[in-house]
């Protein structure tokens, strides 16, 4: 990604307060937001002369608004000092608090990002203080707000998913909107994690694929080694907005 001028940057701190199944990050009591944070990533994103930049983020269940103007700060400082780089965001749930989606939405981000990671019957498991439902009810909230925007997700298999609920999630992301959609193969990144239930042949990945494609899902990236940010620029090319 970054020999095509894309990178992602990880904002307000590296611990979680959240500890889902699959992840690596530190849980615990997160530091104060650091205020210049905002303005040091929008002056990266220069000094490497991306052409397309996601931000994502811890869950900060901490703070009154989740961390959404803060969001909104990295987004404003970006475009000020990168007027030309497009910008894709990947957050946290913020509690399915419209008012947070709101105020991310309106920095106007290229892409909106947030991860329904697994199939509904897992979720409980895999996603620590998550909701399926809620997750899809921030995607449709939204497409609802950003206006021309783009709605994108994505999901891991190899968790012990069936075929048929993958379709179905895959269902649920057309019908909130989402017009990208990334599927990955899940590797434990830690003996505390989850461990992998199957490793997915790589033709099972086109099937996934072309299930998407069938839906009118505009993107659908979906391979061993896809993640969220993967191809993130050619994936929002590949919409015709770029």
């Amino acid at each position: 990604c970054f020999s095509r001028g894309t990178a992602t940057f990880l904002i307000m701190g590296p611990v979680c307060t959240r500890r889902c199944k699959f992840c690596a990050i530190k849980t615990g009591q997160p530091r104060p937001l650091d205020p210049h944070e905002p303005s040091n990533v929008a002056r990266q994103v220069a000094t490497l002369g991306l052409s397309h930049a996601v931000i994502t983020s811890v869950t900060r269940d901490d703070l009154p608004d989740g961390g959404a103007s803060h969001f909104v700060r990295t987004i404003e400082e970006v475009r000020r000092l990168s007027p030309h780089t497009t910008i894709e965001v990947l957050t946290p749930d913020f509690m399915d608090r419209e008012r947070d989606i709101r105020t991310v939405c309106t920095a106007k981000p290229h892409v909106f990002n947030h991860n329904v990671e697994t199939v509904e019957r897992l979720t409980p498991r895999v996603r620590d203080g998550a909701d399926y439902q809620k997750s899809l009810e921030v995607l449709a909230t939204a497409k609802r707000l950003l206006g021309p925007g783009l709605i994108k997700s994505g999901l891991m298999v190899g968790l012990g998913e069936s075929r048929a609920e993958v379709e179905q999630t895959l269902k649920d992301l057309a019908q909130v909107g989402c017009d990208m959609v990334t599927i990955g193969q899940y590797l434990q990144p830690s003996r505390e994690a989850m461990p992998v239930v199957q490793y997915v042949e790589p033709e099972q990945f086109d099937i996934l694929k072309e299930m998407g494609l069938k839906l009118h899902i505009k993107s659908v990236m979906s391979g061993p080694l896809v993640r969220s940010s993967y191809y993130a620029d050619q994936a929002l090319k590949r919409c015709g907005t770029v």
